[in-house]
């Protein structure tokens, strides 16, 4: 059984500056990177336990090809994306979101 998937809104921000910035390297490389975000999502929302935890009620989710983990909570009945945090920038900045 498949969870409903709701973004936090700064994580929708986050996603939408990182595919642009891959846009303006290429097109292919942001689809590429939005394919990754889909799949990894589809596994969260398959599997929401399977991703390790980070912290207490917070798992995270590795991309396959792109330096971002996917950041989320398990509340009754849903998931909830806090962040698609790049792995090389300003660790736990997304604490505030829990």
């Amino acid at each position: 059984m498949t969870r409903r998937v709701i973004f936090h809104s700064s994580a929708e921000v986050e996603l939408n500056e990182a595919a642009a910035y891959y846009h303006s390297e290429s097109p292919a490389l942001a689809q590429a990177f939005l394919d990754d975000i889909a799949h990894a999502v589809g596994m969260i929302s398959s599997y929401p336990e399977a991703a390790p935890l980070l912290l207490e009620g917070v798992h995270r989710k590795l991309l396959r090809r792109f330096p971002y983990n996917i950041l989320y909570s398990l509340p009754a009945g849903g998931i909830r994306i806090l962040a698609i945090a790049n792995q090389k920038r300003r660790p736990f900045y997304w604490r505030g979101r829990v």
